[in-house]
């Protein structure tokens, strides 16, 4: 088992616990029949888990071992469960019609907080699978990246050894989600092609029957 080197300097932590924490309470905004059991099955899991990534490689995200990477992956399994499951049952309300998406303060609401949970998920996987995720990142810039950030286009307008970082993960999977395409980070791998096209996808359903929706109660 690998472990960091005193050399290795990685990215802090606490962005990606922060915004973790955020989707944790995401849960608890929605309708209990957005939840296949208690709201707080799956935020109890994904603390859990961060609890253990922690334990597992305090301080910076820097140990390289296949616990920790189990770990991570695992996590993210957990929130492209959770923004799956919430995103097809919005879906449904919103087809078929449902008592939460009759008012416009529900509908806005629930869209609302199905919409980012989508983005906060997208953003973790890809800040995870990119380039081998950030312990791989921390020791090396891959010679063919899967995702290409401006400053690899442009290095002389960035700083000597730049890398990208869980922030500029997640500025992705905004943008991502509000231009329901690639903006700056160009997908180079076929599973950031895949995952960035059924990110916008998902967004561009859910923002256009929201709308959809909102507009036929206001009439």
């Amino acid at each position: 088992m690998d472990t960091a080197n005193d050399d290795v300097r990685g990215e802090k932590r606490w962005p990606m616990a922060v915004t973790l924490i955020v989707a944790m309470a995401l849960p608890f905004l929605l309708p209990s029949n957005y939840s296949s059991g208690p709201k707080w099955i799956i935020p109890a899991i994904e603390a859990v888990f961060l609890v253990a990534l922690i334990l597992a490689d305090p301080g910076r995200i820097d140990r390289r071992s296949t616990f920790v990477r189990t770990l991570s992956i695992g996590l993210v399994i957990i929130l492209v469960a959770g923004a799956a499951g919430v995103t097809v049952r919005l879906v449904i309300d919103l087809v078929r019609g449902g008592p939460e998406t009759n008012s416009p303060g529900g509908l806005l609401r629930i869209g609302a907080v199905v919409w980012v949970y989508v983005v906060i998920t997208f953003s973790f996987l890809y800040w995870e699978l990119d380039g081998g995720g950030p312990e791989e990142r921390a020791r090396s810039t891959p010679e063919y990246p899967d995702l290409a950030f401006p400053e690899h286009l442009n290095p002389q307008v960035t700083r000597p050894g730049w890398r990208p970082e869980f922030f500029d993960y997640l500025y992705l999977g905004f943008t991502d989600s509000t231009a329901f395409s690639p903006t700056d980070v160009m997908p180079l791998a076929r599973w950031a092609k895949l995952a960035m096209a059924i990110q916008a996808a998902s967004s561009l359903v859910i923002l256009g029957l929201v709308i959809a929706r909102a507009v036929n109660i206001f009439k």
